[in-house]
């Protein structure tokens, strides 16, 4: 099925050609007051000036031109020469009908494409806080957004796991005949090797060998960076399981082999400069506090690599070797610069053509405490991941229990779980990725306004509908037949026909909260539609439960989008 508007702007296309003797594209974009009707093209007045006539005489001429068409209920200029569409319920009704047997729900798929998603990317030895929350819940929406969409997604899990802070840990559990267990020991045994390294010579020395056996292999030091990420991957993953999100694990350590090659390709191209006995990449357009032009070091003058050599060497990975042909980075919006260089360095050396290849750095601001300051625990310190989640599960079953009191523990808990995590994820999505947002669980588990427990809660009564009237929905499916009447019904038709149009916008701006803003309109139209239109016992009963069952589709696949589970009851 294509997406309604690009029916409107075919047929009006070819309308406006033929009206003046030449191929045009026609402007079409969805009513922002349904009033005026459905779509609106605004051609005439964009061609006005340029063909020396009038906005009215343009519209005029290209409703002439219009085919006679079930499609329309009617088309009529308003104003100086907008033209108003509003579609027929005819139309909209055999719309519904196709809707409702669609695999792909009515969203037209595009060409399937080889993409990469890299996002969560947390530090071994360190656990997720609260800000890894919005990489890991933007990342998988959209990486969801891109498989159901048909592209053959990679989601990596780029984490850090390689480096000077491993040579000190080793260093420090090898010096105190430490046995590894778990991760909160491994971050406390983090801090003190820190503290010695800081303040013992020796200890850094002995750190600094450590990170030269682990690089050339050492079977002691690579045995223990093993155990250290071991540990790391199974607090990680029991994040990944409660958040229901799938990663492929692919650190900054599979990149190090191909980082001396790096090198000497990127000095055969020319784009190496010593700077301070460093090498460096030099980029028009970038300079730092003083003026002077800001480096992107590839080389350390001890040799190292560092953060800029493995991101520029995955970059290559991706592109030569996994052949992606979209690549997309969560991070959050302080390391805009690094992208930023990361991509026109990539550009420079001739690694990346952006007419082949499109990059995106999908930033995101941060996650605040109720109080509108930078979150953290009453302790002062930096608020954990797993403890903020949990949190909100055991604030969900006290909601849930006071409202299904017959539930037993264990569909208490099943619940809670989908309501807690659901709320976390929508109260993130819902929000605009590039402005902070505060916390706040009262907000977020609210049964009203634009929150997860409202859409779910949409989702419960149209199975509850279909529980008291007692019929066999799927039956109604084989040779579904609509006739849709009230406006509120129109109104809902209309939108759920719209679905598609919200991925056509968003796979471009990579802004998640376009689709929450259209589940959430779609949740309030069902529910004027439920206000207003009887359908249990009406002369209009199957074809209503039809519009409910399409209703509860394309909001379960919306929610499921989002990473969200639906619920039959709450």
């Amino acid at each position: 099925m294509q997406n309604l508007s690009f029916q409107l702007e075919e047929l009006f296309s070819l309308a406006l050609s033929c009206f003046l003797g030449q191929e045009v594209r026609a402007d079409i974009a969805q009513s922002s007051d349904l009033q005026f009707g459905h779509y609106q093209c605004n051609s005439a007045l964009r061609l006005s000036k340029e063909l020396k006539r009038s906005p009215r005489e343009i519209a005029q001429g290209i409703i002439a031109q219009l085919p006679i068409s079930s499609l329309f209920e009617k088309v009529e200029i308003a104003g100086p020469g907008f033209i108003n569409i509003t579609l027929s319920a005819h139309f909209l009704s055999e719309q519904i009908e196709q809707l409702l047997n669609s695999p792909t729900f009515g969203v037209a798929l595009p060409q399937r494409e080889k993409m990469i998603v890299d996002f969560s990317a947390p530090n071994v030895a360190k656990e997720l806080h609260v800000g890894h929350l919005r990489s890991t819940i933007i990342g998988d929406c959209l990486a969801r957004i891109f498989e159901f969409l048909g592209h053959d997604v990679l989601r990596l899990n780029h984490i850090g796991d390689w480096g000077t802070q491993f040579g000190m840990l080793i260093a420090y559990i090898e010096e105190h005949s430490k046995e590894i267990t778990d991760l909160p020991t491994l971050m406390h045994w983090y801090k003190a090797a820190k503290v010695e390294f800081d303040a013992n010579p020796e200890f850094k020395k002995r750190a600094q060998q450590k990170v030269v056996e682990l690089q050339s292999g050492q079977v002691n030091a690579r045995q223990a960076w093993e155990k250290i990420c071991a540990v790391s991957r199974l607090a990680f993953d029991e994040i990944y399981a409660l958040l229901d999100v799938r990663l492929v694990e692919r650190g900054e350590s599979f990149y190090n082999p191909y980082l001396p090659s790096l090198i000497d390709d990127l000095e055969k191209r020319g784009a190496i400069t010593i700077s301070g006995g460093a090498k460096c990449i030099f980029l028009d357009g970038f300079i730092n506090q003083d003026g002077h032009p800001l480096p992107m070091i590839v080389q350390k003058s001890d040799g190292g690599y560092n953060y800029d050599t493995t991101d520029l060497a995955a970059l290559h990975h991706r592109i030569f070797v996994e052949k992606a042909k979209r690549i997309i980075y969560l991070s959050d919006l302080g390391q805009t610069l690094h992208f930023q260089m990361l991509f026109k360095a990539a550009e420079k050396v001739g690694y990346l053509n952006p007419e082949e290849v499109r990059i995106d750095h999908v930033g995101f601001g941060l996650v605040l405490g109720p109080d509108g300051k930078k979150f953290k625990t009453r302790s002062g310190t930096t608020e954990k991941l797993i403890d903020l989640l949990l949190e909100a599960v055991v604030q969900a079953k006290t909601i849930l229990r006071e409202r299904l009191p017959d539930l037993s523990e264990e569909e208490l808990e099943v619940r809670a779980r989908i309501l807690g995590i659901g709320a976390v994820k929508y109260a993130d999505l819902s929000c605009n990725r590039l402005k902070d947002y505060s916390f706040s669980y009262e907000r977020m588990l609210k049964f009203d306004g634009n929150t997860a427990a409202f859409l779910l809660y949409a989702y419960v009564r149209i199975q509850g509908i279909f529980r008291k009237v007692g019929k066999d929905i799927s039956l109604l499916l084989t040779k579904p037949k609509l006739s849709l009447q009230h406006p509120t019904e129109i109104l809902l038709a209309l939108h759920l026909r719209q679905f598609g149009e919200v991925f056509d916008v968003l796979t471009r701006d990579l802004f998640p909260n376009r689709l929450t803003d259209y589940l959430y309109q779609l949740a309030e139209k069902f529910h004027a539609f439920f206000r207003d239109c009887r359908v249990e016992g009406s002369d209009c009963e199957e074809s209503r439960l039809l519009l409910c069952a399409a209703t509860g589709r394309v909001l379960k696949k919306g929610v499921e989008l989002l990473g969200l589970k639906t619920l039959d009851r709450m």
